[in-house]
């Protein structure tokens, strides 16, 4: 303290910080406390109003009943914020509010505000917040977003949930060119507005769907997208709707629960990030999970595979992987796993496929089903794990089980150039991770089979 010269200033306070470093710490704070602030003092009155981010969380206004009168105090003070506020431009503008039709001019006139009047490099518009704030007299009210409005601003990265999206005639020619990152959530998306989105957007290169519905054939092409998140996809079983990607400079691509009835990815050689995410239920998933996984046959160049342990029977099964299939790029694998026999099995396998893996992550898997049942044959065979190239391997949480315990103790006795064990303690309480505030502790490797023990004080 003495050397940043701290106790050389005595009775120094807040007020005596730049306004630049307080509106910084405005900035993280939501907009209704920010405007609490400027009770402080004189110097804090005013600089509620040059915030460079303004948060409307509908959360943070007290409940009432009915509703409406929550909504509405919420809507007025949005109102009056934006009337003081000040005309300098914001990055951020961020609303979360329980949509109803008569509240449709207020969000026109903020969004509009955001856009056009306060030049919101981030826009962020949440009308469904929580399934506990919905009655019979929301939840069939939805917002009707004019996408035209953001021709007259400079939003790069936009994000709506549960919205309308209302689409402007020609987009493919009078295009949005601001939009960078584009967040879509419970919006309907008919096959070819996702066409005219792209085409509207040339530059685009992050695009995340989550819960949409309306696509039948869905098409993302594009020579521009990089990363492509899609997130809670069901597939109806009278539709059978099918899913391409055809873009060739796509560098990350992630599946949660999407179940297609037909998937096909093309041109991914620029690929080095594939996340594929299920939940464990394989009476329910397996059957999708295999679909995405296969897709790993198009992607010659991944260097980071973030996937569930189900390899054993995607290995055994008549879905499996030709002969020659390979993951020789494969530097870091973020596997979520057990580590009873079956699941080992199953690490062993797809090591065999990642002949230069440097970099090994173990997360807790969130069980529905039981394991299913091996083959006789593999119930007590020792498993022996290919890893010439390992360095590292992590395991999160570590809950001190015995079949963590021998498992750990395998990775020692057939550590190769294995370097570091990471072990991050934690428990799992409802299947939920819960990491313990302690330091994780390191196995360091010396010499050629004698490990020693430290803690991590700086890990993430």
């Amino acid at each position: 303290m003495e050397e940043l010269g701290i106790n050389e200033i005595p009775n120094r306070t807040l007020n005596d910080l730049p306004d630049e470093i307080l509106l910084h710490i405005l900035s993280l704070l939501p907009t209704l406390d920010a405007v609490q602030t400027s009770l402080i003092s004189h110097k804090w009155r005013p600089l509620w109003s040059r915030v460079p981010s303004l948060n409307f969380d509908y959360q943070l206004f007290p409940p009432s009943e009915p509703l409406e009168y929550t909504s509405q105090f919420y809507a007025e003070f949005v109102d009056r914020v934006l009337i003081f506020r000040a005309n300098s431009p914001v990055h951020t503008f961020r609303l979360s509010f329980i949509y109803h039709s008569y509240y449709g001019s207020h969000v026109e006139s903020w969004v509009r505000s955001a856009v056009i009047r306060l030049r919101a490099r981030e826009l962020y518009l949440d009308l469904f917040v929580h399934d506990d704030f919905h009655d019979v007299e929301t939840v069939n009210h939805w917002y009707d977003f004019p996408f035209s409005v953001l021709r007259n601003g400079c939003v790069e990265k936009l994000g709506l949930t549960r919205c309308y999206l209302t689409l402007p005639a020609k987009l493919s020619t009078r295009r949005v060119w601001s939009i960078r990152s584009l967040f879509l959530d419970q919006v309907y998306l008919a096959d070819q507005m996702v066409k005219d989105l792209i085409l509207g957007c040339p530059n685009l290169e992050e695009l995340e769907l989550r819960k949409c519905s309306g696509h039948r054939r869905l098409k993302i092409c594009s020579k521009r997208l990089k990363r492509l998140t899609l997130g809670m996809f069901f597939e109806s079983s009278k539709q059978r709707e099918t899913l391409l990607v055809d873009c060739p400079n796509l560098r990350s691509i992630s599946f949660n629960c999407c179940s297609f009835f037909r998937l096909e990815l093309k041109n991914a050689s620029s690929l080095v990030e594939f996340r594929v995410d299920f939940v464990h239920m394989i009476h329910l998933s397996y059957s999708y999970w295999i679909k995405v996984v296969g897709l790993l046959e198009q992607v010659p160049n991944l260097k980071h595979l973030h996937v569930q342990n189900w390899l054993f029977m995607f290995l055994t099964s008549k879905d499996s992987f030709p002969e020659s299939f390979m993951l020789h790029n494969l530097k870091i694998l973020e596997l979520r796993t057990g580590f009873t026999q079956y699941d080992l099995v199953g690490i062993a396998a797809l090591l065999k496929l990642c002949p230069n893996l440097e970099t090994m992550i173990l997360v807790y898997p969130r069980k529905f089903d039981p394991d299913e049942s091996l083959p006789e044959e593999l119930l007590d065979i020792p498993v022996e794990f290919s890893i010439p190239s390992l360095k590292q391997v992590t395991i999160k949480p570590y809950t001190g089980t015995e079949d963590e315990g021998k498992f750990v103790k395998i990775l020692t006795e057939q550590g190769v150039v294995l370097e570091k064990i990471v072990l991050v303690h934690g428990q799992v309480e409802n299947r939920v991770v819960v990491l313990k505030s302690v330091p994780p502790v390191v196995m360091y490797k010396k010499g050629s089979q004698t490990w020693n023990y430290s803690l991590l004080r700086n890990s993430n």
